[in-house]
């Protein structure tokens, strides 16, 4: 195995805790010596001991004069757990193989410059781009302290979300609807229009696992949602939040909010006039539309994206590093906002 592979095995490791670390990251670690991985390690969830320390405790005495590799810069802070920083040095490691470099300002580059301090040789940037993916919900909010946004979509091929009436189960297959599953694992919080939970019942949760620990927050966007109605759809559990917004600071205003409440993740999943007033508001980081290979046409049934109609093809939104996937006979297409 080369650098890359060690390092994409300690990506493997860190993705076993999905869901469950925020408002922590995911972090893998592994040990080798000789070309043979002595050690295995990633971080559980908030509050336990990191990935570093979990693979030298599994490498014990044979970390000495090891490399480790770590999918994201190590600590050099105490906070709910000492820095990594000082179990790496002591534990003898050699050189430290790094992913992502932390990124908030007031670390990055310090756990690296502590290790090469104490002797240690350091190389970053090992598979950075799979790194940094990994932890893109905890990288905005750990800069910018707002959460980042999927807007999730199912639709049959002619962009539309329901009948005239509102008829939308099921659009798409029980393969795309696992990978919503594993979305909501992943989101801190699930907000949906007012409309779809009337026309749905939502349950806004995990539902592939019932003991999931880390149920989202619910938010329903809505200028209409009664408290009443809140008792009538979500007689069970947490009650959710309504909020409304009319302006993308308003918008800007709510992300900031929930920022606070360390929300680092919101999954949207409409409906159309939800995901118009996201997209406009310009607070979408990465859309994912399930794309059913069905037709259902109509004018009047129900349109993947709503609003007001624009006038030019420069109001159009441009997405890149697009990917395109299949989920059973479902087609997914993901993408960023520029």
């Amino acid at each position: 195995m080369n650098h890359t592979e060690y390092m994409k095995l300690a990506i493997k490791l860190a993705e076993s805790a999905w869901g469950m670390t925020s408002p922590n990251p995911l972090v893998g670690a592994v040990i080798v010596t000789d070309g043979q991985i002595v050690g295995r390690g990633y971080h559980h969830r908030a509050g336990e001991p990191h990935a570093e320390v979990n693979a030298l405790r599994d490498a014990g005495t044979s970390a000495a004069g090891a490399d480790i590799y770590v999918t994201l810069e190590p600590c050099s802070t105490h906070g709910r757990t000492p820095p990594c920083t000082e179990a790496i040095i002591q534990s003898g490691i050699k050189r430290v193989f790094i992913g992502s470099t932390d990124p908030n300002p007031a670390h990055a580059g310090k756990g690296a410059q502590i290790l090469k301090k104490a002797g240690i040789e350091v190389f970053c940037g090992i598979e950075k781009e799979l790194c940094d993916r990994l932890n893109e919900a905890f990288f905005k909010w750990i800069t910018l302290k707002k959460p980042f946004v999927i807007l999730k979509m199912a639709m049959t091929l002619d962009g539309k979300i329901a009948t005239a009436d509102g008829e939308s189960k099921w659009i798409t297959g029980p393969e795309a609807r696992a990978r919503v599953q594993q979305l909501r694992k992943w989101a801190d919080a699930i907000m949906v229009g007012g409309e779809t939970v009337r026309r749905d019942c939502p349950s806004l949760t995990v539902r592939d696992e019932p003991e999931w620990l880390r149920q989202p927050e619910r938010i329903i966007a809505s200028r209409t949602f009664s408290p009443e109605e809140l008792q009538e759809y979500f007689p069970e559990g947490n009650k959710p939040q309504i909020i409304s917004a009319s302006s993308p600071a308003e918008w800007n205003n709510i992300l900031l909010q929930l920022g606070e409440k360390q929300i680092t993740a919101l999954l949207i999943e409409g409906g159309g006039e939800l995901a118009a007033e996201v997209l406009r508001a310009g607070i979408v980081d990465q859309i994912e539309f399930h794309i059913a290979p069905k037709i259902l046409g109509g004018r009047d049934s129900r349109t993947v994206v709503g609003g007001k109609s624009p006038m030019s093809l420069a109001e159009t939104l441009q997405l890149s590093r697009v990917k395109v996937e299949t989920a059973g006979p479902d087609i997914i297409i993901s993408g960023y906002l520029k």
